[in-house]
């Protein structure tokens, strides 16, 4: 029961954080639309067990499932540790096998708090 919930809280911070994070990725665009790949070609190699890391290049976790939400929209559930929080793949910019999160590993971990 507590994941789910940890699963909710953390899907509805980054939600409601995306904003905050999109005038990031305007300074600092992630390496998919660097190179001008499209964000649902890039979503679709997503693979479980990629590496995922913040936006400063640090390793936070990995992907442990691909799925599609209830909406139809494709999903990542990451492990970071003990925490688990699932995210939209077009969020993420993946290169190389792995995948990059707008946000820093300190600023994940306090939305997973709340």
């Amino acid at each position: 029961m507590r994941s789910i919930l940890t699963f909710g809280a953390a899907a509805l911070a980054i939600s409601l954080a995306a904003p905050a994070f999109a005038q990031d990725a305007a300074e600092n665009p992630p390496a998919a639309s660097v190179q001008g790949s499209d964000a649902s070609a890039a979503a679709a190699t997503l693979a479980v067990g990629a590496t995922v890391k913040d936006k400063t290049g640090a390793v936070i976790g990995s992907v442990s499932a691909v799925k599609l939400d209830a909406a139809g929209k494709q999903v990542a559930t990451i492990k970071m540790g003990e925490d688990s929080f699932t995210v939209d793949t077009d969020k993420l910019a993946v290169a190389d096998g792995s995948a990059t999160i707008n946000a820093t590993a300190d600023e994940l971990k306090a939305m997973l708090q709340k």
